[in-house]
């Protein structure tokens, strides 16, 4: 009768102490975070160049989840070759790169992202490790063709 007892406390005990644990996680919650969800998000697109500039860039900053799939559009908006590099990359994993409506499959990251001409090329991946990476066109960077991806 002895062991039931003390298996009864001992339940009795968790049960009461488990939503002291819950209120303790409440309070360091960052609420400002959207929640992680298991479909893709789109990250706004990034243009690189339009018919005005060659050198314009619509958006430089960019911020994204640990953890969350995302689907990012680089287009190529001039009639100018562009050698996009990030080393995002390095630390997501890349699910598929569609170029019209074709897509590559891959094991590992791609070096860069070439545009030869005007387009667009999907990049699919999921977030794994927070940290601030840096994208650009590296011969262009000096033009202002460069910015920051921040994973939180």
């Amino acid at each position: 009768m002895r062991k039931y007892r003390a298996i009864a406390f001992a339940v009795l005990m968790g049960a009461t102490l488990l939503p002291l644990h819950s209120f303790a996680q409440d309070a360091d919650d960052d609420d400002d975070q959207p929640k992680l969800t298991r479909s893709s998000q789109n990250v706004p697109e990034l243009i690189l160049g339009t018919k005005d500039g060659t050198y314009d860039v619509n958006q430089k900053d960019f911020t994204l989840q640990a953890g969350q799939g995302y689907r990012w559009k680089i287009t190529s908006g001039a009639a100018f070759e562009y050698k996009f590099h990030t080393d995002l990359f390095r630390d997501t994993w890349v699910n598929q790169i569609v170029i019209n409506d074709l897509e590559v499959h891959m094991n590992g990251a791609p070096a860069w992202l070439e545009f030869d001409s005007p387009g667009t090329i999907l990049v699919q991946f999921n977030t794994i490790r927070p940290g601030t990476y840096t994208w650009s066109v590296p011969d262009l960077a000096e033009k202002g063709m460069k910015g920051t991806i921040t994973v939180k």
